[in-house]
């Protein structure tokens, strides 16, 4: 005989309310991704016809350099959210679990720090 309420057993099974932060995100970064997006590929598509200086020239402009340095970061943190949850939820091994978002995490900010790197590197004319 269980002397224990439903309620009483029902908490701290639920929601332990940190989804919200990794959803709230994701929808973000999608949508700011729509824009930048399109102005990306209508970059590439202006550019294609041009040499490495044309590319470097445009990069050398501000607006595109933040531009591209906002898409660039907006696109990693949008996938490095939504692999968390990924592995979060599929991943049952406490190890591979912790592997895994380690890898994730690592990568995504090396590849961050490069990119930011490269981005400045060709817009300030190094």
């Amino acid at each position: 005989m269980n002397l224990r309420s439903p309620r009483s057993e029902a908490i701290g099974l639920g929601s332990a309310k940190h989804g919200f932060s990794h959803w709230w995100w994701q929808r973000v970064t999608a949508i700011a991704l729509v824009p930048l997006c399109l102005w990306f590929v209508y970059s590439i598509l202006c550019l294609m016809n041009g040499g490495y200086d044309v590319a470097t020239a445009w990069l050398s402009s501000p607006l595109n350099a933040t531009l591209m340095l906002v898409f660039v970061l907006a696109m990693l943190f949008h996938a490095q959210t939504g692999l968390q949850v990924v592995i979060e939820d599929y991943v049952h091994t406490k190890w591979m679990n912790l592997t895994l978002l380690l890898i994730v995490k690592f990568s995504a900010a090396v590849l961050a720090v490069l990119a930011t790197i490269s981005v400045l590197k060709v817009a300030l004319g190094g």
